[in-house]
């Protein structure tokens, strides 16, 4: 019994020095993968792999690296194996899905997508990517995704991102708009953002030239309020969108809206909205949000003569982190 025990331990205390092993196999193996190092990632992580056979991980980095390697065909038969494990999380559907993607293989990328989503059915990751792969081939169902993505997974900015360029070039300015904005505040600083802060702006000029359009009636008891309140107030850009005057339109806005619908449909974006005119930040915050888009010397003149405010407004806005609760996707709602 004794010597029972005592192979016992010798053997989980070898499978511990094996592991240990492999994490320090690990480490080095990452600092090749920092520095473009590919063919040296790969060897150390395959002798990791072989020190910890379970090791979820290194699996993942294998086969993330050879992706970046380019070595797609081998990319695809490690994910294949990632995916078909019992512990696959969602990042091993992504990975294999930019492998797929990178050699075009649309057929298995489809099937192994809705494979995730079932397995994760609250992955906004999934949700987005299966999208995209979507809009790649000009398949309008791309959108059905990412409004998928918002409904189970409200705080994942990519689908907002996508959701609100998908929603600009399409009679559908509503949603391009507070999608849009949505997705700003999540992304304050990313490469993405000058994007759609210019989208942005474009966005309300294209609003207030077809709001009156019978194309811009819509079913959708949230949205019918939005442009209700949009046009009591169309006036204030009578000459013009300009961050001043959206400035002005948004401040009634949000007064009106509050007036009349605040307590009906609770949203977050609106309250932000509400808290940072109480706080006297909405000035700087437009500020930010459109004077970029609209011309950067016009926004450099006023954030010099407005520092303080502006300064202000960034030390709130780096101070807290914006997210959506859950249960206030108005997108579908029921017109019931």
């Amino acid at each position: 019994m004794k010597k029972l025990l005592f192979l016992i331990g010798l053997f989980l205390s070898l499978n511990d020095c094996f592991a240990q092993q492999a994490d320090s196999l690990h480490l080095i193996a990452r600092q090749f993968m920092r520095t473009a190092d590919y063919p040296n990632a790969i060897i150390v992580l395959t002798n990791a792999l072989k020190k910890d056979p379970g090791n979820i991980e290194i699996q993942k980095d294998l086969t993330f690296t050879y992706y970046l390697q380019r070595n797609y065909s081998a990319a695809v038969e490690s994910g294949r194996k990632l995916i078909e494990r019992n512990d696959a999380d969602e990042q091993c559907y992504q990975i294999l899905g930019m492998a797929y993607k990178a050699i075009d293989e649309k057929k298995q990328a489809d099937k192994m997508y809705k494979q995730g989503i079932k397995k994760f059915p609250s992955s906004g990751e999934l949700y987005n990517e299966y999208g995209e792969m979507l809009w790649v081939e000009k398949d309008a169902e791309a959108i059905r995704f990412w409004e998928k993505g918002i409904e189970v997974d409200p705080n994942y900015s990519s689908n907002y991102y996508n959701a609100s360029r998908f929603y600009y070039y399409t009679y559908d300015k509503v949603w391009s708009l507070i999608y849009g904005e949505i997705f700003i505040n999540m992304e304050s600083y990313s490469k993405r953002t000058p994007e759609i802060k210019s989208l942005l702006v474009e966005g309300y000029k294209k609003l207030f030239t077809d709001l009156k359009s019978p194309k811009t009636a819509s079913k959708n008891p949230f949205e019918n309020a939005y442009l209700a309140v949009m046009t009591d107030q169309s006036q204030t850009v009578a000459l013009g969108v300009t961050p001043e005057s959206l400035n002005i339109l948004r401040s009634k806005f949000v007064l009106e809206w509050f007036e009349k619908y605040g307590d009906k449909y609770p949203f977050r974006l609106f309250e932000y909205q509400r808290q940072l005119l109480k706080e006297g930040l909405f000035d700087a915050y437009d500020e930010w949000a459109f004077g970029t888009a609209s011309g950067l010397a016009a926004f450099q003149s006023w954030t010099a003569q407005h520092a303080d405010d502006y300064n202000r407004f960034i030390y709130f806005q780096k101070g807290r982190v914006f997210k959506i609760p859950p249960g206030q996707n108005y997108r579908n709602l029921s017109t019931k």
